[in-house]
């Protein structure tokens, strides 16, 4: 880092402080991204629990349904509420197979950026 304008502090000394400044931003950045993952993860364990719940009333409803009436457009109705009892899985399934992976990729990133050198060059009174 290259500073303009003169400080009176020593190198060393103003070394370390912006070395504490950047590892503290980042330590606290990799901390937020840990509790954004547990949110997430629990967030995904509520959305599969409902979804879960959701298509196992789906197809449920629909055997119902083929089993009472059985017609082509019955089919189509146990097709149809078996379809939308999948697309109920799709929010956490997307949460546990790929949005999880993002959040701790960022967490470790961040994580890594906190043993990050630093040298600071400006001038002195």
């Amino acid at each position: 880092m290259h500073l303009e304008e003169k400080r009176p502090e020593a190198k060393d000394e103003l070394d370390a402080m912006v070395a504490e400044a950047v590892r503290n931003h980042f330590a606290y950045r990799a901390a937020s991204k840990q509790r954004e993952y547990r949110a997430l993860l629990g967030r995904g364990r509520r959305s599969l629990a409902v979804g879960l719940a959701f298509l196992a009333l789906c197809f449920l409803a629909g055997q119902a349904l083929n089993q009472f009436v059985e017609s082509p457009l019955a089919q189509l109705g146990r097709e149809s509420l078996l379809i939308g009892g999948w697309v109920a899985m799709w929010r956490p399934l997307e949460i546990f197979l790929y949005d999880r992976w993002v959040v701790r990729r960022q967490e470790r990133e961040y994580e890594r950026l906190t043993h990050l050198r630093v040298h600071v060059d400006c001038p002195r009174v």
